[in-house]
């Protein structure tokens, strides 16, 4: 079996698993953060749940560690009275990034089972341990049961070959791996990554490159264990563990062979982590501001390879540069070697450990029109604010942020570019729920969306996350994707929604899928869907289906159009026309838990 399939069946209780089969997958550590945590334990509450074994059950609050909104106040506050009651651990707001947390302290380890209301929780193929962000129903299910349904994926290896070139970064390695995959020809893969010079990459830089593996629409990217990361691993937590890889005779569905040597140091351009160039196509332009961290690259070697960069130079007149450290033990680390030290003195905000501008809760953020380089992990539209942002090393950020522009740390000038003039101066209860019969055919009009990779960021904003009442969500629903943004006044009760390839990438919010709910749409089609977005829309009943796009192209569907669509025979017949054509009908799993009502 390969790494996914071998943890999957020791988890499941199954000699052995395949890609496809559905199981349940028993789960080492269940943990929830500020913006999910309320609404996990408001279902748990709502459906007169109790916690399986607290001991494996946490909090972890690092969207917004100064709890500076107030609606994050007041849900971190509900989580900590309902942890008291019932045993649970907290990870509070002095603690840092819940992922980086639960590796530090030896919660997951290689071989492992975690899930979070984190769409990076898949950052645990760093350490070859399973981990998924997921949904809060799935959660609260997890938090109840011990255990959450999970479709075994398949799986693709990638050996990279040939000699790292100097100066080459871990970010560097994933944003070409992003250039050639792009954001959807991993979705729905376990990707296995192995090669000799792998083999030497640090615990920090397996987690830069697994961290991204969702914006490559993969399940999870996985490192096996070489025993020097197993050293690293007991340095830190000081348990000894069993290294993880894959049996010789293990089974994938593609590999691909890739030459390391080429690589080149590259940088993600404004609106897609995927639309990735070599920095000599960008280098130059101005720039506001930078920020270092995320659980992406807030690591200790993040932030010493920033601090060599920032040592006896100061940030460029106007420019401002955020760095925040992904834990408080990382954050005390660079305090006693000093780095903080050097980035006070280079004109540097340090800010207390969290996600920080990813999570739009902390510092990080930018205003419209402002340009900015990032360590983080997305840079959709509106996603780090309102500007735009360039993704990039540590290295390069720091160094931009001398320069005043983007460049490299060997092109920093003697002195900074600067700013010319431009006369511009610029949580209320989820309704309960009434268990229906519920119908398995659908008719309404089509919305024709003819978009690949439209995110959770452009489905339902990452500035409406604290709302929790469904009957809310409704009126924003793709109010931040382009020429769709008044959707939400036109669509009508029935309507059906059809859209390409990799629908719902991006996070694990529930409300890119409660907010169609909201409105009454009756089903979406699509070529696929994000991972965690199809599992999001299944445990809420929310009816969901794929299709092969060239039956769409027979079917002759167009925007307005009256279709039917059964979900148990997959028949999907345009109106206009008469005819009907067959596409994937719902999967056992999907009509039980559609039928229930819900996962809950």
């Amino acid at each position: 079996m390969t790494i996914i399939e071998q943890i999957i069946a020791k988890h499941s209780g199954h000699p052995t698993v395949k890609p496809g089969d559905i199981v349940d997958v028993i789960i080492d550590t269940r943990a929830a953060r500020d913006f999910g945590g309320a609404n996990v334990v408001k279902n748990l509450l709502d459906n007169g749940l109790t916690i399986d074994d607290p001991k494996k059950t946490i909090f972890t609050f690092d969207c917004n560690p100064g709890g500076s909104d107030q609606k994050y106040a007041a849900n971190q506050h509900y989580c900590r009275q309902y942890a008291r009651e019932n045993g649970i651990r907290v990870y509070d707001v002095d603690a840092g990034i819940g992922t980086h947390l639960a590796i530090d302290n030896g919660l997951v380890w290689p071989g492992s089972t975690f899930v979070s209301t984190d769409s990076h929780a898949n950052i645990m193929g760093a350490i070859s341990a399973f981990g998924q962000g997921m949904g809060d129903q799935d959660i609260a299910a997890a938090w109840a049961k011990g255990a959450v349904w999970f479709k075994v994926p398949p799986s693709i290896k990638i050996n990279l070959k040939g000699v790292r070139p100097a100066n080459l970064t871990a970010k560097d390695i994933i944003l070409n791996l992003l250039s050639i995959f792009g954001a959807n020809k991993l979705l729905g893969y376990s990707v296995e990554i192995y090669g000799e010079e792998t083999e030497k990459f640090s615990l920090d830089e397996r987690i830069t490159i697994s961290s991204m593996g969702t914006e490559m629409g993969a399940i999870i990217v996985l490192f096996p264990t070489p025993t020097s990361l197993l050293l690293e691993l007991k340095r830190i937590t000081g348990n000894d563990y069993q290294p993880m890889t894959a049996d010789a005779d293990a089974s994938y569905e593609k590999t691909f062979d890739i030459d390391l040597s080429k690589f080149v140091t590259m940088v993600a351009r404004p609106g897609h982590p995927h639309d990735d160039t070599a920095i000599d196509t960008v280098r130059n332009q101005k720039i506001d501001s930078g920020f270092i961290g995320s659980c992406t690259n807030g690591r200790i070697e993040d932030l010493r390879a920033a601090a060599e960069v920032l040592k006896g130079r100061k940030v460029a007149p106007g420019v401002v540069l955020k760095i925040v450290p992904a834990t408080d033990v990382i954050w005390t680390q660079a305090m006693d070697e000093g780095l903080i030290q050097t980035f006070k003195e280079a004109g540097v905000m340090v800010s207390n450990a969290g996600c920080a501008g990813c999570a739009a809760g902390q510092v990080g953020q930018n205003g419209p029109g402002e340009v900015t380089i990032s360590t983080g992990n997305r840079n959709f539209e509106g996603k780090q604010g309102k500007g735009f942002v360039y993704l990039a090393s540590p290295q390069v950020v720091a160094a931009s942020a001398v320069a005043g522009y983007i460049t490299t740390p060997d092109q920093i000038p003697d002195q900074p570019a600067l700013f010319a003039p431009t006369g511009h101066a610029s949580r209320v209860t989820r309704q309960e729920k009434v268990k229906t019969i519920k119908p398995t055919v659908a008719e309404g009009n089509v919305w024709l969306l003819p978009k690949d990779d439209i995110d959770t960021d452009m489905i339902f904003h990452n500035r409406y996350l604290t709302i929790t009442d469904i009957k809310e969500m409704g009126q924003y629903t793709f109010d931040n994707l382009k020429g769709f943004e008044d959707f939400a006044k036109k669509a009508k009760p029935g309507d059906v929604v059809l859209t390409n390839k990799n629908f719902g990438a991006g996070s694990s919010r529930q409300q890119a899928v409660d907010c169609f709910i909201s409105l009454g749409i009756s089903c979406i089609l699509a070529e696929s869907f994000g991972a965690i977005y199809e599992r999001n829309a299944i445990n809420a009943a929310m009816p969901i289906l794929t299709y092969n796009p060239e039956i769409i192209q027979q079917s002759e569907i167009k925007h307005g159009d009256s279709v039917r669509v059964d979900f148990a025979s997959g028949n999907l017949t345009n109106l206009r026309t008469g005819k009907t054509f067959l596409i994937n009908k719902f999967y056992d799993a999907q009509m039980a838990i559609y039928q229930n009502g819900g996962l809950l």
